[in-house]
């Protein structure tokens, strides 16, 4: 995803997925103090994940190829 960062393509890689990670975790586990679940924290929480996914599955590990 990072390819103009050269040898730093790498730690860049991991630290997205760190954040992007803990972006989605936050998101889809949200829940306020009656326990229901906010929309917005929830879709952004799915976004993050699918961006995590597709960074751990094509530029990390590489075993998949998206377009």
């Amino acid at each position: 995803m990072f390819e103009f960062a050269g040898a730093w393509e790498t730690p860049i890689n991991i630290l997205f997925l760190i954040v992007t990670g803990a972006i989605a975790w936050h998101g889809i586990r949200y829940r306020d103090a009656e326990g229901r679940t906010d929309f917005v924290r929830l879709l952004f929480g799915c976004i993050a994940a699918v961006y995590f996914l597709m960074v751990l599955l094509q530029d990390v590990l590489g075993v998949v190829r998206f377009a």
